[in-house]
């Protein structure tokens, strides 16, 4: 049976408090299982405003209804209204995550402030947010996180060594087709990186004539036969406007015979002798703007 890792971004106090459960109740009914990966300070969303001079920002944003998706008050989180403190403020959601029997770890501190800059800034800003980060999900949960995916799938090589420094075994920080071992200087970590290999919802939606009503077929054509996948969620938007689309999909992973699972299931599942060691690139990917983490091609 093919498994596929349901990874659940969370962004936002919006997608906190409102998203979070919503996706609880989805799951639950499809006895599907995930890993929710938290922002734990501020929501500075009205930040992400200033990448409208970055190349594609626009063309994504008019194929996707970012206001509904988000609401007006989160788009100004950081502009007209001081960013609140997701950890403080949603904790009560995310401990209901754990409770629910999901896997829980870090996504970020402050979400857009890491994605638009983690890629230029030193060891000493990397791990001062990631560290953040580890404390506050320590205060909110009482244990350590198992597990990081970055947010936007931004990185830069310290912020990999701390996730050997936490003793971390897996994360899913980069988009790919398949596990690996990512490598510094050639050097190999001692995590095991399990990229998101399937596109998200609002990476597709507005392109090929593919709409909310139609575009969970595009993503089940994917996933036909018996290889795993990690799919990306995000609670501001399959937690939300978009939560029929979710259904629809799990529905159909279901029909197709998919186990439905959390990333720390995947990797128990895992062979991981003979993974490949790749090091740590930058790419693009259709339908989001700019570079990301991705897994280079074996040679």
């Amino acid at each position: 049976m093919a498994r596929i890792a349901l990874k659940v971004d969370v962004d936002t106090l919006r997608g906190t408090r409102e998203g979070v459960p919503k996706l609880l109740s989805m799951l639950e009914a499809a006895q599907a299982q995930a890993t929710f990966l938290f922002s734990l300070g501020p929501d500075h969303t009205g930040w992400a405003l200033r990448r409208v001079f970055r190349p594609g920002f626009l063309k994504k944003v008019s194929r996707t209804s970012v206001v509904s998706n988000y609401g007006l008050r989160t788009l100004m989180y950081g502009v007209l209204l001081p960013g609140p403190d997701i950890g403080r403020k949603g904790a009560a959601q995310m401990r209901a995550a754990r409770a629910a029997g999901h896997e829980c770890g870090i996504h970020t501190w402050d979400h857009v402030y890491w994605q638009d800059n983690v890629r230029e800034r030193d060891a000493a800003w990397t791990r001062r947010q990631m560290q953040q980060a580890f404390a506050r999900y320590t205060e909110v949960f009482g244990e350590a996180p198992a597990t990081h995916g970055a947010a936007g799938w931004q990185m830069n090589e310290d912020a990999f060594r701390q996730i050997d420094d936490w003793g971390m075994a897996y994360a899913s920080d980069g988009r790919g087709t398949a596990p690996y071992i990512p490598t510094i200087g050639g050097v190999p970590c001692r995590h095991v990186q399990m990229p998101t290999t399937l596109p998200t919802l609002d990476e597709l939606i507005g392109t090929d004539g593919l709409a909310e009503d139609n575009v969970h077929t595009a993503l089940l054509k994917l996933t036909e036969g018996p290889r795993d996948h990690v799919f990306t969620l995000h609670t501001e938007l399959e937690g939300g406007k978009l939560a029929p689309v979710f259904e629809r999909l799990l529905a159909g992973w279901r029909a197709q015979g998919h186990e439905l699972v959390s990333m720390a299931a995947w990797y128990r599942g895992l062979e991981r002798s003979g993974l490949p060691q790749l090091p740590v690139t930058w790419g693009e990917i259709p339908g989001r703007s700019g570079e990301l983490i991705i897994q280079p091609p074996v040679r």
